[in-house]
């Protein structure tokens, strides 16, 4: 749903009580957010999506100051959830172009958004780049980018949306996000399936929500291969 909450103020909430504040800023990355200058206390990366950028291998991310990140090493020295040599240097590998990508992902993704908010089978786009998301404003002050995801509600429920992700040819039909390849699902039946229908509801996953991590294809392809029913 792209909900975001004003990491500055949380931070100075927090703070008051000695609690500490994390972010997964998985979805944005470094390029698009830097959430320590915030007042985060820690940050969380999935690299497996855009630092690392073509799907080539799983990783993730802690960063923080040197008291917190002792604590981590640690952990992470002491019970070996550590990567192989070989995909940190693909990581870091990524890092290389991260600038370049995501800079592209968010391009494309305003005007995938732009074009389906003028498509009469679309109830809703979700898209923090469109001026009338409740969260542009909040989303200009503290990002740099906004991002290459796109949400949107498919007039008809599950059986619309499910027509419209069969459709594709071009478009990968997975769950996963970040890629350089754009990809489609369907968050009510993949990522947000073990909640109940309650659940989902009051979260916004509706039956007929879309999800399109945008990759880097010419946008006009990625346009053309999304046939609203």
């Amino acid at each position: 749903m792209l909900d975001i909450v004003d990491i500055q103020k949380l931070s100075e909430i927090a703070r008051k009580d000695n609690i500490l504040v994390a972010v997964d800023n998985c979805f944005l990355t470094p390029f698009g957010q830097l959430p320590l200058k915030l007042g985060a206390d820690i940050i969380i990366h999935s690299a497996t999506k855009y630092i690392d950028g073509q799907g080539r291998c799983l990783g993730g991310a802690v960063l923080g100051n040197t008291e917190l990140m002792n604590e981590v090493s640690l952990f992470v020295r002491s019970t070996g959830p550590t990567m192989s040599a070989f995909n940190a240097w693909v990581l870091l590998k990524g890092l290389e172009t991260l600038a370049l990508r995501f800079r592209e992902h968010c391009a494309s993704a305003l005007k995938l958004a732009t074009w389906l908010e003028q498509q009469p089978q679309i109830e809703k786009v979700y898209y923090l780049g469109l001026k009338n998301n409740k969260n542009h404003s909040l989303a200009n002050q503290q990002q740099t980018a906004f991002g290459g995801i796109v949400s949107f509600v498919v007039k008809g429920g599950q059986k619309e949306a499910w027509a419209v992700i069969d459709k594709t040819q071009f478009l990968s039909i997975t769950a996963n996000l970040g890629d350089a390849k754009t990809t489609i699902t369907h968050p009510a039946t993949t990522t947000h399936s073990r909640l109940s229908v309650e659940e989902r509801q009051k979260s916004g996953i509706v039956d007929g929500l879309i999800r399109i991590s945008v990759g880097l294809e010419d946008i006009e392809d990625i346009i053309n291969d999304i046939h609203l029913v």
